[in-house]
């Protein structure tokens, strides 16, 4: 049926459009999908979506440049970062059960910054992971936050938190109040297992494993170069992975990805580049009077070239 005009008739045209026979409207397959006018074939496309569903550890552009003998890293860099865009899927059910949430920073270690909620130059992240009994977890989820304030803090637990699930926090107060949005809120104080004699790290040991797999996967697999404007599709991606750890079948993730990007709207290029594309700058112009620099440089002394002085 066509989009335009809603007639059912058309035919298919040499070039591999199809031409509606009510008002001529040409449109393709992959019209309205994250293919859309896109020159790489369908044929690497899919390529690249197996490999990226059925890597254990993911894909780096570099990787996928040289396995398909792609023209540039930038190719693979965008085709992979277009599949990132669409692991989210819209609807998608809540977190359920006892989930525990905390908060952690992303980046490297800077001079002055220990730890804590100091935001310094690195990214802050909240993470909420579902933990089973007696032990285990489920789904997890993870979102760039600009500070842990109730502000920040809330909206994340809202929408990512199904109301009547159990939240365990630490003594934080930005968690204060949640109690007012369904939720049943159990507080584990760091200051009293301190003063018990324990680990306060292992107050939270699902979301804090959470947390270290993602640093480690973007480390391992990677190599540590994300730019913070693309942490939160990275996040995406390791959320889509650790929640279908368990899958059997990786073809059945690899349908999965597909069925998201069909049902995705167009993602251009310039929806995921950050900045600009550095201009190539034109080569210095040689000098007016057209000689070398060696040619430029002072005479040499040569004492051996000197007129002998009498004597």
């Amino acid at each position: 049926m066509c989009d335009a005009c809603g007639h059912a008739g058309g035919w298919l045209l040499s070039d591999g459009r199809i031409e509606c026979a009510g008002c001529s409207h040409r449109t393709s397959v992959t019209a309205g999908t994250i293919f859309d006018r896109t020159r790489t074939p369908l044929t690497v496309w899919f390529t690249v979506a197996w490999l990226f569903a059925t890597a254990k550890d993911g894909v780096s552009a570099q990787s996928l440049q040289r396995t398909l003998e792609l023209g540039s890293y930038q190719t693979g860099w965008a085709m992979l970062h277009r599949l990132r865009s669409v692991l989210v899927r819209p609807g998608r059910e809540g977190l359920s059960g006892r989930v525990e949430v905390d908060e952690t920073f992303f980046g490297g270690v800077e001079p002055g910054i220990r730890g804590g909620r100091q935001r310094g130059k690195k990214t802050l992240v909240v993470a909420a992971v579902e933990v089973h009994e007696p032990k285990g977890f489920g789904r997890c989820r993870m979102r760039i936050i600009p500070d842990a304030s109730a502000e920040s803090l809330h909206p994340f637990v809202r929408e990512h938190i199904e109301p009547g699930a159990t939240v365990i926090t630490d003594g934080w107060q930005g968690y204060a109040g949640i109690e007012s949005f369904g939720y049943t809120r159990e507080r584990r104080s760091q200051r009293a297992v301190r003063l018990a004699g324990g680990d306060p790290h292992k107050l939270l040991p699902g979301v804090h494993r959470i947390a270290s797999l993602a640093k480690r996967w973007l480390l391992s697999t990677h190599q540590g170069s994300v730019d913070d404007a693309h942490l939160q599709a990275y996040l995406d991606e390791f959320s889509f992975r650790f929640n279908r750890r368990r899958s059997r079948s990786r073809g059945l993730v690899f349908y999965r990805l597909l069925e998201l990007a069909v049902g995705h709207d167009p993602v251009r290029y310039h929806d995921i580049a950050v900045g600009e594309r550095p201009r190539k700058t034109m080569p210095t112009p040689p000098s007016p009077r057209g000689h070398p620099p060696s040619l430029e440089r002072l005479p040499a002394g040569r004492p051996w070239r000197r007129a002998s002085t009498p004597r």
